[in-house]
């Protein structure tokens, strides 16, 4: 999955970019207050996007 889908994806479901650091931007999820960093790769292999998902809450993408 490209990362910018994933991006949209996350901050539609009611995520928010809670800062930037060197290799990842750090997601969270205010519903459940799970933070997760997301690497800065134009591709983010498949197993990846649901581990992701799963920690912060929410259904992965199909």
């Amino acid at each position: 999955m490209k990362r910018k889908e994933l991006v949209r994806y996350l901050m539609q479901s009611g995520c928010t970019l809670s800062r930037e650091g060197g290799k990842y931007s750090v997601f969270s999820n205010p519903a459940t207050g799970k933070e997760i960093p997301v690497t800065r790769h134009t591709e983010i292999a498949d197993f990846t996007v649901r581990k992701i998902c799963k920690e912060l809450g929410l259904e992965p993408p199909r």
